[in-house]
């Protein structure tokens, strides 16, 4: 006989007791844990984007809006080494708009026919430059900090564009208690608080060609959907297809319910008989 069913009822319910005892008690621990511990992380709380329902596009206004930002305030840090500038045709520029903006670029090419590298003016071919020639350069002119590649950031990042959106207008003075390194600024979205990237935008950074008015949250609203683009170009082009993949579903359903219902009707509606063989 096993130990198990040789105790009596009474060992048998104190030791159910006792087990149900350690799971409650385990469970209340984890959950008071959970309600004390300091968190100085924020999540990201969703946005409406224009651009999330199924059938929406993205703002191709806000997207040229969103690379000026970017060109003239993100690019000091951050690089797009994933984009070139022939990205940028039919979407937010036309070709000549692009053209000249590649042209703004001294890119480096060769060798010649001397063998020797130069300097060439930048065509639509080429990808949007680099702010520093390697890591250790980046390190060493923010404070041991590299600027993260921006190409694919809102899909890098959990909460995407709205992670984004919270983070550029997310600064403020740390709590008490909280003490922060030299050149370390304090934001509740980014993981731990302490971020060494300053406020980069704030009313009137940039003058957009179109009239905008550029207040803090236009301008963190219109990098976010150009970064928004940057990830995802085909992000258009594949709800334009889901559209008229769905057209062509909606044609094809009722043949293929007709097809199913004559070619089961027939097997359906079969009557098997089982007769037991005799000896």
């Amino acid at each position: 006989m096993s130990g198990l069913a040789a105790m009596s009822a009474g060992k048998k319910a104190a030791l159910t007791a006792l087990g149900m005892c350690t799971g409650v008690g385990g469970a209340v621990a984890y959950k008071l844990d959970q309600e004390v511990k300091a968190d100085l992380t924020l999540h990201a709380p969703h946005l409406p984007w224009s651009h999330n329902g199924w059938f929406n596009s993205l703002d191709h206004a806000s997207i040229r809006r969103g690379y000026s930002v970017y060109k003239q305030v993100c690019a000091a840090c951050h690089s797009m080494r994933f984009l070139a500038f022939r990205n940028l045709v039919g979407v937010s520029h036309t070709e000549e708009e692009a053209k000249e903006i590649a042209e703004e670029f001294q890119v480096m090419d060769g060798p010649n026919e001397a063998g020797e590298m130069f300097e060439r003016p930048g065509k639509l071919s080429d990808y949007f430059p680099k702010p520093f020639a390697n890591d250790a350069a980046a390190a060493a002119a923010n404070n041991g900090a590299i600027p993260p590649d921006l190409s694919f950031i809102t899909l890098a990042r959990h909460g995407g564009e709205d992670y984004i959106y919270h983070l550029l207008n997310g600064y403020c003075d740390p709590p008490a208690g909280i003490d922060l390194r030299e050149g370390q600024h304090f934001n509740p979205y980014f993981p731990g608080g302490a971020i060494g990237m300053g406020p980069p935008i704030y009313n009137e950074i940039v003058e957009y060609d179109d009239g905008t008015p550029a207040t803090q949250s236009q301008v963190a609203k219109d990098v976010c959907t150009f970064l928004t683009w940057a990830g995802s170009p085909e992000h258009d082009i594949r709800k334009r297809f889901a559209v008229k993949c769905m057209m062509i579903y909606s044609v094809l359903i009722a043949g293929s319910y007709y097809m199913k219902r004559h070619k089961w009707s027939v097997i359906k509606s079969r009557k098997l008989v089982y007769t037991p063989r005799t000896a």
